[in-house]
């Protein structure tokens, strides 16, 4: 019997979810070369945690969490992020070399959109990218830290400022 050695077993999984860090990274950063900055120190900080993940959670919203929070870390203070360097194994780098899940924005519905997600505070945003992906309100109440009632709350009225913000456009 072989075991697969951590670092084949993590890249595996971060292959498997590699959306999640380009959703993520596209809602809070507008430039791509910051885009690419932000994934990077979400994959260091997954494999830094990977020794604390717990089988028995999804390894998403496990992914979820540590992204969100990176990302907020990271909106908030750029700096900080050039102060921490650490050396992460290469093959883990290569990985992220493709940025095969970028999303194409094709209409100006979806640019008009992640504009007006851009403008959510930082809860809200990640609430939306989370509920955009399908997860319930349990799994982003559990990802967030918040109620799964307060995330069905804050979703329609997140879906009600979108539809203002899209009938205001329409209007001009």
């Amino acid at each position: 019997m072989t075991t697969t050695p951590p670092q084949d077993r993590f890249l595996a999984l971060l292959d498997e979810h590699r959306k999640i860090l380009y959703k993520v990274a596209n809602a809070y950063c507008r430039n791509a070369e910051d885009r690419r900055d932000l994934v990077q120190e979400i994959v260091v900080q997954l494999w830094r945690s990977l020794p604390r993940f717990d089988e028995r959670a999804r390894f998403s919203t496990w992914m979820y969490r540590i992204a969100m929070n990176v990302a907020i870390s990271f909106y908030r203070s750029e700096s900080r992020r050039t102060q921490r360097t650490e050396l992460v194994e290469e093959p883990i780098l290569e990985t992220l070399a493709v940025d095969r899940a970028a999303p194409e924005e094709s209409s100006d519905d979806i640019r008009q959109l992640h504009r007006f997600i851009g403008e959510l505070d930082e809860l809200n945003r990640a609430l939306v990218i989370l509920y955009l992906d399908g997860n319930s309100h349990e799994t982003i109440g559990e990802i967030l830290g918040i109620s799964a009632s307060n995330v069905g709350t804050r979703v329609g009225r997140i879906k009600e400022r979108l539809r203002k913000d899209f009938d205001r456009v329409a209007n001009r």
